[in-house]
């Protein structure tokens, strides 16, 4: 008669160290299952648009509060100004520049006579200025530079992640200036008219200045 032997502590027992793992795995699968955050596509396209620079937003914030005001008053009379450069005055004590081998731009006003149109630029006469130095006003449909950006000193490259964003702030004020102080400027019809000009340019070249508008007043 035979007799059924126990069977031993080793073969009872069903687990391996495999099974172990396995089951700690499946743990972390399904605890890192709950902390997925899924995000859609239109999600991941508006936190994108949210982190892009908008320029229009930079001028809405800084071209009325920031940027008018410091020009209007730190203006220079344009012919003092050109005639002390020309004396040997030390730029930085007049205006800012956005690099040591950057151009200085300066916050100017002056009052001469109009020339004729000469699109995108007016000409203007100054008495004072030196001689030789052409004077003009950009009144479009291009205005261009980097003057309103470079003139007040507050707006810094740091504060931008690239190049093409300095840039960009830059034509956007151009762009300001078109809407909000030459839409209603008739420059041909300044011809031969007394107007005074308050703005800022760059002084790349001694002899030409050719100034970015915040106001134009045409004398009756």
């Amino acid at each position: 008669m035979s007799t059924t032997q126990p069977r031993s502590a080793h073969h009872r027992s069903a687990i391996r160290p495999w099974m172990v793992g396995a089951v700690i795995a499946v743990i972390v699968i399904v605890i890192a299952a709950f902390n997925v955050k899924v995000v859609s596509l239109d999600d991941v396209a508006a936190e994108n648009a949210a982190q892009q620079f908008d320029p229009v937003a930079f001028v809405d914030e800084n071209f009325d509060s920031v940027i008018v005001p410091d020009i209007e008053d730190n203006a220079v009379d344009l012919a003092t100004l050109l005639t002390d450069l020309a004396g040997g005055a030390d730029e930085a004590d007049f205006g800012n520049t956005s690099g040591a081998s950057s151009a200085y731009a300066f916050p100017v006003t002056f009052t001469g006579v109009a020339g004729d149109l000469k699109a995108p630029v007016l000409p203007v006469t100054v008495a004072g200025v030196p001689e030789g130095t052409t004077v003009q006003v950009q009144v479009g449909p291009a205005v261009s530079g980097t003057a309103l950006r470079d003139v007040t000193g507050t707006v810094d490259f740091n504060d931008f992640e690239n190049q093409l964003e300095y840039q960009n702030a830059a034509g956007e004020l151009n762009n300001r200036v078109k809407t909000e102080v030459l839409a209603n400027f008739d420059a041909a019809a300044a011809a031969g008219k007394t107007i005074t000009v308050t703005g800022a340019f760059l002084r790349v070249n001694p002899s030409l200045v050719s100034v970015v508008p915040i106001s134009i007043e045409v004398a009756p």
